[in-house]
């Protein structure tokens, strides 16, 4: 199979910009999201393993300057080679099975520079979502979900950010897992604008994604790809390093939106250096401005 090689850089230029971005923010500049499924440190991934990738993927988080990443897949690990590779980030989070280190992190990084974490957090989807380590409902695995209330420094405006991966096999476990995301967005985030940012291991038109979605649900999200004025890239995120037919790859890493984020431009990010790709998953790019009355 060809593999294509979808450079991106016109993408976002306006965010990019020639030179980098400027060393200060401005006010009411657009915020840049990013959500991107980085595959664990898996050894029998041969020349795909993290110890060849994890440069280039810190690489493409600076060079596209996001100031929100939701991360997925992390191992303790990998969270401290991110560390060293992203000045300027601090980040949330605990590893999955433990509630310390053991396990799979859903690590949300925010720029320094630009956020101050008001208050943060993380529970399990599960049915005892404080407790650590429990698994829910039919999952095969331990599943948790990453949060924060982030101040703007220039603005002081305030935002609420969500991250987290689904179950793979689990089908009541999506369900119910979705069920408790948004419940805890609306507990946790009430009225702030909302990011939620993650690995939904469902395609958009599925049961879980409406679900998500669904407009007669007060609590609903917005897939940030079908409101963003500029849409860029190709309509897949999983791609198992090149491997899955162009056909037969599928979206199913979100970012969604709610309260008043206006979604100015969205990408994403297919690149490779030649066979060499970020991840078996494409990072998402989302630039969201605040709405001009938003407190």
């Amino acid at each position: 199979m060809k593999k294509i090689c979808l450079l991106l850089l016109p993408l976002l230029a306006a965010a990019c910009g020639q030179g980098g971005r400027q060393a200060s923010v401005q006010a009411d500049e657009p915020v840049r999201v990013m959500t991107f499924n980085i595959r664990y440190d898996n050894p029998a991934d041969s020349l795909d393993n993290w110890a060849y990738r994890k440069d280039r993927a810190a690489k493409a988080i600076r060079f596209y300057d996001a100031d929100i990443v939701g991360t997925q897949e992390v191992l303790h690990n990998q969270l401290e080679d991110l560390r060293q590779r992203l000045p300027g980030y601090e980040v949330i989070g605990v590893g999955r099975e433990d509630g310390k280190e053991k396990g799979e992190y859903s690590a949300l990084w925010y720029r320094t520079d630009r956020f101050t974490a008001k208050e943060s957090g993380w529970f399990w989807l599960s049915e005892t979502p404080e407790v650590a380590g429990s698994k829910g409902w039919d999952g095969a695995c331990e599943r948790i979900a990453t949060w924060a209330r982030l101040q703007d420094k220039q603005t002081g405006k305030e935002c609420f950010v969500l991250n987290t991966h689904l179950d793979h096999v689990g089908m009541e476990a999506r369900r119910e897992g979705v069920k408790l995301v948004l419940d805890k967005v609306q507990e946790l985030g009430g009225d702030l604008p909302v990011i939620v940012t993650g690995d939904f291991n469902a395609e958009p038109e599925s049961g879980v994604i409406k679900q998500v979605t669904d407009a007669a649900d007060p609590e609903h999200l917005t897939d940030a790809r079908t409101v963003a004025a500029l849409v860029y890239g190709p309509d897949w995120t999983f791609h198992d390093f090149g491997r899955v037919p162009m056909d037969q790859r599928q979206r199913i890493d979100y970012v969604f939106v709610k309260n008043g984020l206006e979604v100015l431009k969205y990408g994403i990010l297919a690149e490779a250096e030649g066979d060499a790709w970020l991840s078996d998953h494409a990072p998402v790019l989302v630039n969201v401005k605040f709405a001009t009355d938003n407190p």
